[in-house]
């Protein structure tokens, strides 16, 4: 053994424990075990940041930012309230839920597909009465067995496929990992919804994230082309039921009803005023086809003061329409003095002064409309403090669109109701208000109101154009990678670029999709395990193995790699993981003279079936106190899981990748 194996066992071995310790972070760790290989002259200084212009790196980021694409849009959102079925029982509605799972994870990344349908997961075992862990242990263990099906699933498929190119056989394809991973995920799913499940212990939710905010009263508008037009209220209200939400009022012409008459038809641009769960609006919203009626207003009726009603509204309210009206206004008043809008037959005078604001408010609604193609719309949720200087006053008269260019949305006050429209609603101390607007304008209006922001929602409007696009974009990127036409790192690179042209994610929220720490990791531990390589380190580990254990029998090694790269799976991170086992399932195979495609794909199955603790997947922590878990719980359901994994993959292994 020589010095430089010597070294790197030592940084390799110092790596590991610190892993499994987790007292740091795994890409702290990383990073100090590249440095630490500078430091001892294993790898070269101008090649070790070389990890992040890593193809595999490359394309972990832009699946990350493609897949949040899809979320913002409502896409995932439209597709889970369409495939999973409202009333079925426990092993269909388990079946429905795991398979959507598996199904997202395989095309996007599944930690993304997970905090998607965990709502979906506690309404499920509400629904069914059981414990919340039931049903989120199958889904997390359902995500992560449908990321092993195509190479952007998972980041150790991304991983194994780079390695294998630098052996000179070229990368994995798309889909050349779905033959065993299809075949184990579909059979690991029949495990978990047939049987798995009832292994699951039963435990209560520990603690509830973040705040419970209570139903929010909120305005939706009957648009032409909406399913709900022509239906009856109460055909409309077995539906949102579903949904949990319910119609408490319905506004036609101006007028408000209350507690209309169920046998009523809906016409299209009536107003429903429905009662609903910040979690259920977007779900409202997809189910018939409603718009947010704050949303979609017009800046006319937000300019309005005198109470008088405009034509029916038609176009979406921006933050430069309302900065338009103040354009307007300027003119006018420059132009014609206090002269009222509707005194329609009365000229204003045509002197050089008016001309010229009439110029100059022209120029200000187009630096508006610029400003607001380039503003980033949010969604904030502001609490009513007792000395809030709005309480006592309404959307209207505080002018939220002329002034500030946001939109009321909707509004929660300790389950009372009001008689009152939104926008003449007089605020009270407490009330909770969902607001919509650009963020700086968002903070600006809770600083001057005395309110206070208890959280920007991650809510999901459907957009349906959107969606389809995103939808889209992801297709054609996939579908450039699978047949070849570009490098899978370019063909999703193309895609994010796209989706930025074409604003399917803000752009605030490009960078902020990325897991920075995965791409770290993923960062400093290739040239680590360049280093593993090139000392020679990963083929004496590979010969230790086959002398004490495999005996040179080709088919034990490489259960060998599955069963061991499945165990530090477990206790460390899965990306980790793969970069430290690929050299030496490449070493073994090498020795043995036999193909490294098998070895390599075992890697990727292993790396990515971490089923006995909550720290070997995002996923897995992810559930640990929604579903009230405790550290060992998981190998209840994970050990024969694994097992399952292990029996049918290695004599897939051996005659999909022969050795």
């Amino acid at each position: 053994m020589t010095q430089d194996q010597l070294l790197i066992l030592l940084i390799l071995s110092v790596t590991v424990v610190m892993f499994l310790h987790g007292r740091w972070r795994h890409d702290m760790v990383a990073a100090g075990a590249l440095l630490a290989c500078v430091l001892a002259g294993l790898i070269p200084p101008d090649a070790a940041f070389a990890g992040f212009a890593h193809p595999a790196v490359v394309t972990v980021a832009c699946v990350l930012v493609l897949s949040r694409g899809l979320q913002v849009s409502g896409a995932v959102d439209a597709l889970a309230t369409r495939l999973l079925p409202a009333k079925a029982g426990i092993l269909l509605s388990l079946a429905a839920l795991v398979g959507l799972g598996a199904l997202l994870s395989g095309f996007m990344n599944n930690v993304g597909a997970m905090a998607l349908l965990m709502p979906v997961a506690m309404q499920l075992a509400s629904r069914l009465a059981l414990p919340p862990g039931r049903v989120l242990m199958p889904l997390a263990f359902g995500t992560i067995l449908g990321g092993m099906t195509t190479m952007i699933g998972t980041p150790p498929n991304l991983i194994v496929s780079g390695f294998r190119a630098q052996t000179g056989a070229g990368s994995f394809a798309m889909f050349d990992f779905t033959p065993i991973g299809l075949a184990v995920a579909v059979l690991g799913t029949l495990f978990i919804v047939l049987l798995g499940w009832r292994l699951v212990p039963a435990r209560e939710k520990a603690s509830t994230e973040g705040f419970e905010t209570g139903a929010y009263v909120t305005e939706v508008r009957v648009v032409p082309d909406s399913k709900a037009a022509g239906l009856f209220l109460r055909e409309i209200e077995a539906r949102l039921d579903e949904a949990g939400a319910q119609i408490i009022g319905l506004v036609r012409n101006e007028v408000r009803m209350t507690a209309p008459q169920s046998s009523r038809k809906v016409l299209a641009g009536d107003i429903l005023v429905i009662e609903a769960d910040i979690e259920a609006l977007p779900e409202v919203l997809s189910t018939l086809g409603l718009q947010l009626e704050e949303a979609g207003s017009s800046s006319a009726d937000a300019a309005r003061q005198d109470g008088e009603d405009a034509q029916p509204r038609k176009s979406p309210a921006k933050p430069a329409q309302a900065n338009r009206d103040d354009a307007r206004k300027t003119g006018e008043q420059e132009q014609g003095g206090q002269q009222e809008e509707k005194d329609k037959g009365t000229k204003g005078t045509s002197n050089k002064k008016g001309t010229e604001a009439s110029e100059e408010a022209e120029e200000d609604e187009q630096d508006a409309a610029r400003s607001a193609a380039d503003a980033e719309i949010t969604l904030m949720e502001l609490v009513v403090r007792p000395e809030a200087v709005l309480i006592g006053r309404s959307a209207r008269d505080l002018s939220l669109r002329t002034r500030y260019g946001l939109n009321l949305l909707a509004v929660s006050r300790n389950g009372s109701r009001s008689k009152s429209r939104l926008r003449t609603l007089k605020i009270q101390a407490g009330d909770l208000l969902l607001m919509q607007g650009p963020l700086e304008a968002l903070t600006e209006f809770a600083a001057d109101s005395g309110c206070v922001p208890l959280a920007e929602r991650e809510l999901r409007i459907p957009d349906r154009r959107k969606a389809w696009t995103a939808g889209a974009i992801m297709l054609f990127a996939v579908g450039g990678a699978a047949l070849g036409l570009l490098p899978a790192a370019i063909s999703f690179a193309v895609g994010v670029l796209a989706s930025m042209v074409l604003r399917t994610i803000p752009l605030r929220s490009v960078y902020e999709s990325i897991d920075w720490p995965v791409i770290v990791l993923l960062a400093a531990l290739i040239p680590v395990a360049g280093a593993m390589e090139s000392t020679g380190t990963a083929d004496l580990i590979a010969q230790a193995l086959l002398d004490g254990v495999a005996q040179g029998n080709a088919i034990v090694a490489l259960s060998l790699v599955l069963i061991v790269t499945m165990f530090l799976s477990d206790l460390m991170n899965n990306a980790a993981t793969a970069a430290v086992m690929c050299p030496i399932a490449i070493g073994t195979a090498a020795a043995l003279g036999v193909s490294a495609d098998a070895f390599l794909m075992a890697v990727a199955i292993g790396a990515s079936c971490a089923f006995l603790t909550p720290i070997g997947h995002q996923n897995n922590t992810l559930i640990l106190g929604p579903g009230g878990f405790r550290f060992g719980d998981y190998w209840r359901l994970g050990l024969p899981l694994e097992l399952l994994v292990v029996l049918v993959s290695v004599p897939l292994l051996i005659l999909v990748w022969p050795l």
